[in-house]
């Protein structure tokens, strides 16, 4: 097998060949653990409802009693319908174990105990961002079109930054080589949080470069997600960081909250942040098919921003907020992180937008990307790995349509997930009948999540599912300028011309099997 080499004087990263990733032997045991009590807790259900059976008529009348409770405190809910429609048909479908998993898994109790902490922990965050009303008026004055959606972000608690310089990636090996190179220029603080990963040749690098920089005395705070790193990192590879002084916090422990499925609730965010002054973003993980070292899919396309400029104060506070999360300590003195520079002046606006399942059902980040759609005027594009909409953003996708906008949308020809891939394509078709335009992309894996029309764009970690906009922690940043969106544009155009269109017809013939299973996967889309 071919190895990687990276020269540290350049930075460079080279390719090598690999099938499989590795999985680690902690990890695996740890997700054996955590398999098998949810393994246990749904035998208990099912010899439960067994023995409850047993006592008949009564209890079948206790039984419909229950349902209907049910069913009316889901449909009185103000969750998603899709979530209450998953809900009703397991209640309804399997009498007692239904009933049971409701109780455990679907019903709000120490959960909103829970979100309560994360919103107090979040408000103190928020309370460091403040919009310079300057900036505001300025933007609105400028561009009419785009003030509206601007405004609506303000209001939920995103500034409108301007002077940056942002910097776009259209592959992950890109964007690692420039985070490397300003990791080693650090002279301050660095900030890293990552939803996967993985032990490796691009975290061996990293690893390296930390290191050397808490010698020199840089603070580094590398923040992960439980679920997420478990799999592929050893509790050696963590000690080994701890050691050298990096200060490291795991989001979510997977064991705490098996009870309630608390592993569907995970920080999906991908932020790195120096010295205040840069920071990145977008769908990049630690591990090294991100930056194709390794081949799992194929090619592995993947997107990010980089930020240079006074909305990397946005990253900073919404990674400070996460880590406040994780930490069980005291609040953190975000002044200590401010930006070391002055940034020359332009007209780079950007907004730093973040959401997760605290919010719920206030949920800005969906709302953010059903304006982006609402508001497109001539054309709208959009990345996603993962196509599992709600109806009523199928629905303002399909009036963009018919208000005349070319609204294109490329999903992954190679999935890394099956059943999701089914899910996605079973959402192509309301789309394809009613003229959006599908692609797939051909060459591997695409990973990236991005959305632009002709004023605007947003990179970052939010797929179009349930998942990223209901069940996860996100962020992107909104971009509204001319010379960055036209490098995104040209990166969408590219890409269609490496995949293939998918046409209503042709979806139309797929198998009689997946005609059949389909419509039952659908109905739990919202649990997976």
């Amino acid at each position: 097998m071919e190895r990687i080499h990276i020269n540290n004087d350049s930075l460079e990263i080279t390719m090598k060949a690999e099938v499989k990733v590795k999985a680690n032997i902690s990890g695996i045991i740890r997700v054996v653990t955590v398999g098998i009590l949810v393994l246990l807790q749904i035998s208990f259900i099912v010899a439960i409802s067994f023995v409850l059976r047993s006592f008949s008529a009564f209890f079948y009348g206790f039984l419909q009693v229950l349902s209907i409770a049910i069913i009316i405190s889901l449909v009185n809910d103000h969750k998603s319908p899709s979530y209450k429609i998953s809900w009703i048909c397991i209640v309804l479908a399997l009498p007692v174990t239904g009933h049971i998993m409701y109780g455990l898994w679907g019903k709000e109790g120490s959960k909103k105990k829970i979100e309560d902490r994360v919103l107090a922990k979040m408000k103190h965050g928020t309370s460091f961002l403040v919009q310079d009303d300057f900036i505001m008026n300025e933007f609105v004055n400028k561009f009419k079109s785009k003030a509206r959606l601007s405004k609506y972000m303000i209001n939920e608690g995103f500034p409108l930054f301007k002077n940056n310089d942002v910097i776009y990636y259209s592959m992950g090996k890109e964007v690692f080589e420039d985070i490397f190179s300003s990791m080693a220029a650090a002279e301050k603080f660095i900030l890293i949080n990552f939803f996967i990963v993985a032990e490796g040749d691009l975290s061996d690098r990293m690893f390296e470069i930390l290191s050397q920089k808490v010698e020199e005395g840089v603070e580094v705070k590398f923040l992960y997600d439980d679920f997420g790193a478990m799999i592929r990192t050893s509790k050696s590879f963590w000690s080994k960081l701890k050691e050298a002084g990096i200060k490291t916090q795991a989001f979510n422990p997977i064991h705490k909250y098996t009870r309630k499925l608390y592993m569907n609730y995970r920080n999906h965010q991908k932020i790195i942040v120096i010295d205040g002054n840069i920071g990145f973003t977008g769908g990049i993980n630690l591990a090294d098919e991100y930056a194709n070292l390794v081949t799992r899919f194929g090619v592995w396309k993947d997107s990010a921003l980089k930020l240079t400029g006074d909305a990397v104060w946005g990253l900073t506070v919404t990674f400070l907020q996460m880590w406040e999360v994780a930490s069980s300590k005291g609040y953190i003195n975000y002044d200590k992180y401010r930006p070391t520079l002055d940034f020359p002046q332009n007209d780079a606006y950007c907004h730093v937008i973040s959401d997760g399942p605290a919010n719920n059902p206030r949920n800005p980040i969906e709302n953010i990307y059903k304006q982006m759609i609402q508001y497109a005027d001539k054309f709208l594009y959009i990345t996603t790995p993962y196509l599992v909409l709600e109806d009523d953003m199928k629905q303002a996708l399909i009036t963009a349509v018919k208000s005349g906008i070319d609204v294109r949308i490329i999903t992954p020809f190679i999935p890394d997930k099956k059943q999701v891939k089914i899910l996605t394509n079973y959402n192509y078709g309301e789309l394809l009948k009613n003229g959006v335009r599908i692609y797939e992309y051909l060459e591997g894996f695409i990973h990236s999540k991005s959305i632009i029309n002709e004023d605007c764009a947003i990179v970052g970690t939010i797929n179009m599912d349930y998942r990223s906009f209901y069940l996860h922690y996100e962020c992107g940043i909104w971009v509204s300028n001319s010379k960055v969106n036209e490098v995104i544009k040209e990166d969408f155009l590219n890409t269609f011309n490496v995949s293939k269109e998918i046409t209503y017809d042709q979806w139309k013939q797929r198998p009689l099997w997946l005609k059949l299973y389909q419509p039952v996967l659908n109905l739990f889309s919202t649990l997976m």
